[in-house]
């Protein structure tokens, strides 16, 4: 590869940008099993929603490959990782599509879907750019300034990002950015949105995750915009933990908070935010002394950010709002 990729085929199997090892490393890791592809959404060498479902995707590909049936491959894929909606909706085409197709052609109409959800993946992120652009060029000074958390840029989908697609379409566009970037405890998932932001070569700067309200309270933010894990029927959305937080601050203040996601990431099925499973996520992410300590730990990797606080949901279909999501169920 000339250039980081989250994800590419290659002959029987994919290879994957590990990000387990970013910032300090770029390194990649070929997967050709259900297991392999299992634990890397697992241990996180695959992040961000969209990313994730495209995985899971090509997962389901691999397992038919060493003739694993399909409904085994779909278990073991779905157990991964309970919050991201991506990935059930991605395994749910799959399992759909594939259940159409005789036995003897589901390998191959297999890598067709996976392929299918990976380009429109990135089709959806690009366009998500293309409409969250304007919110950031109607600001009347410049640099625009956005805070983000978590990372969704290209880092957590197939291509673009989802929070960080605006940011690149207003610096293609010539527009003048700035990114205040949240560290994102305990993974610190921040890290990789500066390692982003850096080979663009976008201005930012990394904060603490605490310092998030008092820029907002100075007036040193013109909008927040976030990505998401899960968005329910009603509008509340499921984000990295310490989102809520910042829409809190957001709103007290007037400053417009934005989810920049794609249709892919509503489950209609959920009716409201309180449905939403929260994964808990080992002790071990908060350091090595706490984890060895006597100290009781809890660690929920996710938070729900009511749909009362958010200005807009952008989407690949325009920037929609989060209490109208209920007429695009088909």
């Amino acid at each position: 590869m000339s250039e980081p990729r989250t994800i590419a085929e290659d002959g029987d199997g994919v290879v994957i940008l590990d990000q387990t090892r970013l910032p300090a490393q770029t390194a990649f890791v070929r997967l050709t099993t259900l297991d392999e592809a299992a634990q890397a959404i697992r241990d996180m060498r695959v992040r961000g929603a969209p990313l994730i479902g495209a995985t899971a995707a090509y997962g389901v590909a691999l397992a038919l490959r060493e003739g694993v049936p399909l409904a085994k491959a779909i278990d073991v894929l779905a157990a991964t990782r309970p919050t991201a909606v991506n990935l059930r909706w991605a395994l749910e085409r799959m399992r759909r599509v594939l259940a159409e197709s005789a036995v003897a052609e589901r390998r191959e109409r297999a890598c067709d879907e996976a392929r299918a959800i990976a380009r429109e993946d990135e089709e959806a992120n690009a366009a998500i750019g293309r409409n969250g652009l304007p919110l950031l060029q109607i600001v009347e000074h410049r640099p625009v300034r956005v805070m983000t958390h978590c990372n969704a840029g290209w880092l957590a989908t197939v291509a673009h990002g989802t929070a960080l697609a605006p940011v690149y379409a207003a610096r293609a566009a010539g527009d003048d950015v700035f990114v205040w970037v949240s560290e994102t405890r305990p993974r610190n998932q921040g890290l990789l949105t500066a390692w982003e932001l850096r080979h663009a070569n976008i201005p930012h700067a990394l904060i603490a995750d605490n310092a998030a309200g008092l820029l907002i309270m100075r007036g040193e933010v013109d909008l927040v915009i976030v990505g998401a894990d899960r968005i329910a029927g009603n509008g509340d959305v499921a984000n990295k933990v310490g989102t809520y937080l910042k829409a809190l601050a957001a709103n007290v203040h007037g400053v417009p908070f934005y989810v920049a996601a794609p249709l892919s990431t509503i489950d209609f099925d959920c009716p409201e935010g309180a449905a939403i499973p929260i994964e808990e996520r080992d002790a071990a992410e908060l350091g090595e002394k706490v984890s060895r300590g006597d100290t009781p730990v809890v660690n929920p990797a996710f938070d729900i950010t009511p749909a009362d606080l958010i200005t807009g949901i952008i989407t690949e279909q325009g920037i929609l709002p989060p209490t109208g999501l209920a007429a695009l169920r088909r």
